[in-house]
């Protein structure tokens, strides 16, 4: 029998973590099934739609966050390579362009193979790196959709460091 035929008895849901946390936090959330729950954070840019799913068949637990963006059709393919920069950059996760709903979308999955449970330190971190995440590259989206400005331009905009004191 190899290592991926074992099964392993979870204690819980990994979704109940989440809502455990979001309780503690006084985070809103709606828990719309066994596996899923959702939440909305407030950024300094936007606000952001969370939502964490238990995938069983992967024993990973995902989390998506979308914000939303008109991206009209002209722009489309400068923000498909603006997104190839991003995802560059991230360590962890990565960012999509997510049609359907006209989103842009983080994407990152805590693996908790062989019966691992999540820990609320996880948990808080898996969502604030996350959120860290689209607040590091929400303005790129604004430049390359609204202000017309090629996908290297709106990264070196966004990733430009002061030095020194004002």
């Amino acid at each position: 029998m190899s290592l991926m035929e074992m099964e392993f008895e979870r204690q819980s849901n990994p979704v109940d973590m989440i809502e455990f946390v979001a309780a503690n936090n006084d985070w809103s959330f709606e828990r719309s099934g066994e596996d899923e729950i959702a939440m909305t954070v407030e950024g300094r840019w936007a606000d952001y739609h969370v939502s964490f799913s238990w995938m069983e068949e992967f024993e990973a637990l995902h989390l998506a966050s979308a914000f939303d963006i008109r991206i009209p059709d002209s722009r489309v393919n400068e923000v498909i390579r603006l997104l190839s920069y991003i995802n560059g950059q991230v360590l962890m996760g990565h960012f999509d362009l997510w049609r359907q709903e006209d989103v842009i979308i983080f994407r990152q999955s805590l693996l908790l193979a062989g019966g691992a449970e999540p820990t609320n330190r996880q948990v808080e971190v898996l969502l604030s790196s996350a959120i860290d995440a689209c607040e590091a590259y929400f303005q790129a989206f604004q430049f390359v959709v609204w202000s017309g400005m090629d996908a290297k331009s709106a990264m070196d905009a966004v990733l430009f460091e002061t030095a020194g004191e004002a």
